[in-house]
């Protein structure tokens, strides 16, 4: 070969490497940041579908006001590995689908993961966007088993799960020599679940379902006086719902009116609400809680909260939503801070799944094979006062 075409061939094999080399560049760094959206240098973008009914689903409020407690003081302080956090917040309507709808547009337009849905039937509806597109649903506040079985790779829990608020109350029920149970739930497959894990946990412990209340979506007077004396039928020992605090806000006190001998108990969803509407009626309700009381300064993360809250209102009023929006929000910047500056989607879920992550006296693990998340479930009752007792 001449000489020139040497020199020219050296030259096209060089500027060919460093195409090649370009390629492979971009090849490793650049798609990996356009798959994985949401990463700036200096923010991350959250997004978040939740049931906040315009104002007019109290829990939810509380919780969003919660983490944003938190979020604000960590972004105050630097935010998490020098980036901010911000969060894309949108109102479901405790409509499943709109919460899909709302989660499809969260990931179209930019957001890193999907985090903070409350109600079981959203939650879920996120949760399907989230496998579909393969992006991560952290800390959805709601306890249906199918967010965490099976195996849900996509989704991280954070709260315990209500079948361990079931398993607590009933134990209670028990401890008090109580031998039958009724339950309240949702007529859908949420509630079918929920049903069969009652049964499993009653049937390990010796007591006896005698009683199924399904509900729909629009439950009338008439459907609460029927369901009324189905109780009073029954007579179960011991009563609980699932979540709608509206509805068995309603069935309770319409039972407790009437006279019933059945113990009404509940799970922690609304609890304040309900005991709120129930007034003296709900003095001696027991309900089964996810977080630790956000009044008794027991626990590390309740003085953490407490404190923050004063800090940002000095008339700050605590609450449970507050208490596991504020849980929730340091749990996702536990596992961002885990997962280091060169954050991805893939490096954020290794990082979440293996380590213990200590929120302040409640614990959160998640492993290669189980997302459960907290286990942690304390009782409460109502005094006379109306306040929450542990």
């Amino acid at each position: 070969m001449p000489k020139h075409q040497l020199v020219n061939f050296g030259v096209r094999r060089a500027l060919c490497l460093v195409s090649c080399f370009a390629v492979l560049g971009t090849t490793l760094t650049g798609p990996a940041r356009a798959a994985d959206p949401g990463i700036a240098d200096t923010e991350i973008v959250i997004g978040q579908s939740i049931t906040l009914q315009a104002g007019k689903n109290a829990y939810g409020v509380a919780a969003h006001q919660g983490m944003k407690l938190y979020f604000d003081q960590i972004n105050a302080a630097g935010g998490v590995n020098g980036r901010r956090i911000v969060v894309k917040t949108l109102d479901d309507e405790n409509r499943p689908a709109v919460a899909e709808t709302n989660a499809r547009k969260l990931v179209d337009e930019g957001a890193f993961i999907l985090f903070g849905s409350i109600e079981g039937a959203p939650s879920t509806a996120v949760m399907k966007v989230a496998r579909e597109r393969k992006v991560p649903l952290f800390g959805p506040m709601a306890g249906p088993p199918s967010l965490r079985r099976p195996y849900q790779e996509w989704v991280f829990p954070v709260r315990a799960e209500h079948r361990e608020e079931f398993r607590a109350l009933m134990t209670w029920g028990k401890s008090l020599g109580l031998k039958t149970v009724g339950f309240f739930h949702i007529d859908g497959p949420n509630g079918k679940e929920h049903l069969e894990n009652v049964n499993i946990i009653a049937r390990e412990l010796g007591l006896q379902v005698v009683l199924s209340l399904p509900y729909k979506a629009d439950v009338s007077d008439t459907d609460f006086d029927r369901m009324v004396a189905q109780i009073r039928d029954a007579k179960p020992d011991l009563f609980f719902n699932h979540g709608t605090p509206g509805f068995y806000e309603k069935l309770v006190s319409r039972s407790l009116r009437a006279e019933l001998k059945t113990r009404f108990v509940a799970v922690n969803s609304g609890s304040t609400q309900i005991a709120r509407a129930l007034g003296p009626l709900a003095n001696g309700m027991v309900f089964a809680q996810v977080v630790p009381s956000p009044w008794e300064r027991k626990h590390a993360i309740t003085r953490e909260y407490q404190e923050a809250a004063l800090k940002a209102d000095p008339k700050a009023e605590f609450s449970y939503g507050g208490m596991e929006g504020f849980l929730t929000a340091k749990a996702l910047v536990m596992g961002l801070r885990a997962a280091g500056r060169d954050l991805s989607r893939a490096s954020f879920v290794k990082a979440l799944r293996g380590p213990t992550f200590d929120l302040g006296g409640v614990k959160v693990q998640y492993s290669t094979t189980e997302h459960v998340g907290s286990r942690f479930v304390d009782l409460s009752m109502v005094d006379r006062n109306g306040r929450f007792i542990h």
